[in-house]
């Protein structure tokens, strides 16, 4: 909009008198709106980094501390111990008030070493972490003084970002911990010979290597923030040339049983209307901090610094990034980039083959809901065909990462194309208007649902922009949902907008009578501008296209939510309910496959600063154990079941607080590979599949939706793709205290797996594992009551 406004905003005209300068007042307005809106951003921000980096402490307690120093000098007591006399010898002699100049510098020396102190003390109380591994009910003296003294220094009404320079860095686990770990999580994968040799291996390389390559990480550690992330986002992700969409990427649903209204157009309204609300809650940083569910414990919040104006960039060859090996150097040429701009007043569009430029925002306010849909109305009814090679151009982003690399820098540098995709780039976010109906509808809901998430995953494979940072996708009927990249944040991230965002849509924006947006519209706002492109070869387009859709059809989906009990009903039964369904899933694969496989549970290490993630290698010699005597009848499968989630509990927590297995492995093979080192430990170690990769995706703002009067709007959460191509990708989400939702995914290309009979495997083991737990716990409540009845007895005696 502004870059329309200033074109417009003057004319001028050469005549034999000189040049006519005519303004228009109108557009000039529209550009110092835009500005002041600029402006006052700018000046949110500057007020909340001076909040944020004071914190525990507040600005104006800067002032009480000037106050009480000057009030003691006033009582010819000298609080400084002869400090501020000495500043008063610096000051240029011919300055007033010296002795006020000099104790208000005093002053603030002292205010900001307080804050200095607080934050330090804050930082060292986060840095605790016993507290989670007390028993529930049984919190020990020193938790209990901790709790306290947390609450003195955490202040009283933190930003978003108050807490990011409190939390503490990630350590560095002992070798022989994260080794024996190891050791420990394979032991039932492995046959006797098998393990033997992998302990040699472990040995060897905790006797020698490992201690050198330990001593990088320490060191590391001590120089930044988090010693894993940047790697893990530099190697996991981006260094990854294979594509994105289905192996990376992963997506978010709209409400299940319910739609809001069936307009296309009104949907997107509010939509859109909604997640703008968000960043701009996020801009001024209005959202709460994230918390340990049940706790005061701040997680870390760097992750939603790059939620808009975010994009991946093809990587390009580049000669410096290299890792030695004894006989040669190795360059690894390419790598991907994720590039954050600042702000961006307007989002990119798709619709059938042809992309927009949809400005939000006009004069500095942004579009109401109405004005949008009428906007996204106007895009609908555009009858323009596609540009030759436009239609399929975002294949490239679903294809191979090297030939879109290599096309950006031939076809995408200059010109027209840049322009257009720089527009697509720095956009806020990306939009699809899908023209299929998807969602639970028709003759078959379950298997349309199905339908429904491969949509979202990887849609036709090229009318998605799988690089931005996320794309909301409109369908035809109203549905909506998101396709999300991974690299730049994890999935609670981007959850945490799209939770607010469809409670923002249905409960507090709403639609009229009709299904439309509320509101007025203003008929002079401006076209959508159609993006131009000139694409004179489109074989590389089609090659990137003839990689993806191969992808996309070979994955097997199945979505179901699970209503027959929830969280509520395993907690009865004194368990924890991430555990409980990790177990039942351990089971479902073991009737699956008759075997057990290396399990990724994904656990996030957000209380240190910049963490991101670690894994729980769920599938244990004690969950093994009771799975085996669980299908074999044994009596002794009760306390087998007690043992298998303590040690899952326990799996989880080490690996929350920074005792995990796999980063800390990762990390010491990274270093090994700079180092030119080989390490057949390391190697065979992070060579191992993930034949069962599970994710939960938690409920974070359940306050915005009302279970008990809209039982309905319930959200399916999201998924992802399979790890292993003879593997499973299972994401599930505890919504509210009655449902347990499911996404599972697998390969039609593998024999041995399929979605369908897995997920029926899965009701079925958590029916037999609640069954079991139900029965065990009445037969104890009988014996108790029974014994009572006795003692009754015998007294009456």
């Amino acid at each position: 909009m502004a870059e329309a406004h200033q074109a417009v905003a003057f004319q001028f005209t050469i005549t034999p008198e000189g040049i006519d300068l005519q303004l228009s007042h109108e557009a000039l307005r529209q550009v110092y709106l835009s500005g002041l809106r600029s402006w006052k951003k700018r000046i949110v921000r500057l007020k909340n980094n001076v909040i944020t980096g004071v914190y525990p402490a507040s600005p104006s307690s800067w002032l009480f501390v000037v106050i009480a120093i000057l009030a003691t000098m006033y009582t010819r007591s000298d609080p400084s111990m002869g400090l501020i006399a000495k500043i008063q010898e610096h000051l240029p002699a011919s300055m007033q008030c010296q002795t006020v100049v000099s104790a208000v510098l005093f002053s603030t020396l002292l205010w900001l070493s307080l804050i200095f102190t607080m934050k330090l003390c804050l930082k060292q109380l986060l840095s605790y972490h016993r507290w989670m591994f007390e028993q529930h009910g049984n919190v020990s003296t020193t938790t209990k003084v901790w709790v306290m003294l947390v609450r003195i220094f955490s202040g009283r009404q933190p930003l978003l970002y108050s807490y990011q320079g409190s939390l503490p860095n990630l350590p560095v686990p002992a070798i022989k911990d994260t080794v024996k770990r190891y050791l420990e999580s394979v032991r039932p994968l492995k046959s006797d010979s098998e393990f033997e040799r992998m302990t040699n291996l472990a040995k060897e390389f905790e006797d020698s290597l490992g201690s050198r390559l330990q001593w990088y990480l320490k060191l590391k550690a001590l120089w930044a923030s988090n010693y894993v992330s940047d790697w893990w986002e530099e190697y996991i992700y981006l260094r990854g040339r294979g594509p994105i969409m289905v192996n990376s990427n992963y997506y978010g649903m709209d409400f299940l049983y319910v739609t809001p209204t069936p307009i296309q157009a009104a949907r997107a309204g509010n939509t859109l209307h909604a997640v703008l609300m968000y960043r701009r809650r996020l801009n001024k940083e209005e959202i709460k901090p994230s918390r340990i569910p049940g706790t005061f414990i701040p997680l870390c919040a760097a992750q939603c610094e790059r939620i808009f104006n975010t994009t991946r960039i093809p990587g390009e060859e580049t000669g410096n990034v290299h890792m030695r090996t004894h006989a040669h150097t190795v360059y690894t040429p390419f790598t991907d980039t994720v590039v954050h701009w600042q702000d961006s007043e307007y989002v990119a569009v798709y619709h059938r083959g042809r992309y927009f430029r949809l400005w939000l925002y006009q004069a500095g306010r942004m579009l109401s809901p109405r004005e949008i849909e009428y906007q996204i109305q106007r895009i609908l009814d555009d009858p323009s065909p596609p540009a030759p090679g436009e239609e399929k151009l975002g294949a490239f982003t679903a294809g191979d990462r090297i030939p879109w690399a290599k096309a950006r820098k031939e076809f995408f540098s200059s010109g027209v194309n840049k322009r257009s995709l720089d527009c697509i780039e720095k956009a806020a976010f990306f939009v699809t208007l899908d023209d299929d109906e998807q969602g639970m509808m028709g003759d078959d809901p379950a298997a349309n649902v199905d339908r429904y998430a491969k949509s979202l995953l990887h849609g036709k494979c090229y009318d998605r922009w799988f690089d931005k940072s996320f794309s909301v996708v409109i369908f035809k009927n109203g549905k909506n949902g998101l396709n999300a990249e991974h690299s730049w944040a994890d999935a609670p991230i981007v959850s945490h907008m799209w939770e607010y965002a469809l409670a923002t849509d249905s409960f507090q924006l709403g639609y009229n009578e009709e299904g439309h947006c509320k509101g007025d519209v203003n008929p002079s706002l401006p076209q959508p501008q159609r993006l131009t492109w000139d694409i004179p070869k489109q074989e590389q387009v089609a090659q990137c296209l003839a990689v993806a859709q191969p992808l996309a059809d070979d994955i097997d989906f199945h979505v179901f939510a699970f209503r027959d009990f929830g969280k509520g009903s395993i907690k009865k039964i004194k368990m924890s309910p991430d555990g409980f369904i990790q177990l039942a899933l351990q089971l479902a694969f073991y009737r699956d496959r008759g075997m057990f496989c290396l399990t990724y549970e994904a656990s996030m290490t957000r209380l240190f600063r910049e963490g991101r993630t670690e894994t729980v290698r769920s599938c244990s010699s004690e969950s093994c154990a009771f799975i085996k005597a669980f299908e074999n009848g044994e009596v002794r499968k009760m306390r087998l079941i007690r043992n298998a989630s303590e040690k899952h509990q326990m799996l989880y927590r080490l690996a929350m607080t920074g005792a995990g297995i796999d980063r800390h492995l990762f990390c010491l093979y990274v270093v090994s590979k700079y180092l030119g080192i080989e390490s057949p430990f390391l190697k065979e170690a992070l060579s191992e599949p993930w034949r069962l990769s599970t994710s939960q995706t938690p409920f974070q703002q359940l306050e915005l939706f009302d279970f008990v009067n809209h039982p309905d709007y319930i959200t399916c959460g999201g998924g992802f793709g399979p790890v292993a191509d003879d593997g499973y990708g299972v994401s599930y989400s505890l919504i509210g205290e009655k449902i347990i939702s499911f996404h599972v995914s697998s390969k039609h290309s593998c024999p041995d797996t399929d979605s369908h009979k897995f997920g029926t495997q899965i009701r079925k083991a958590l029916h037999d594992l609640l069954q079991l737990m139900t029965i065990n716990q009445s037969d104890a409540a009988g014996s108790e009551q029974n014994h009572s009845s006795k003692t009754q007895n015998k007294k009456e005696l």
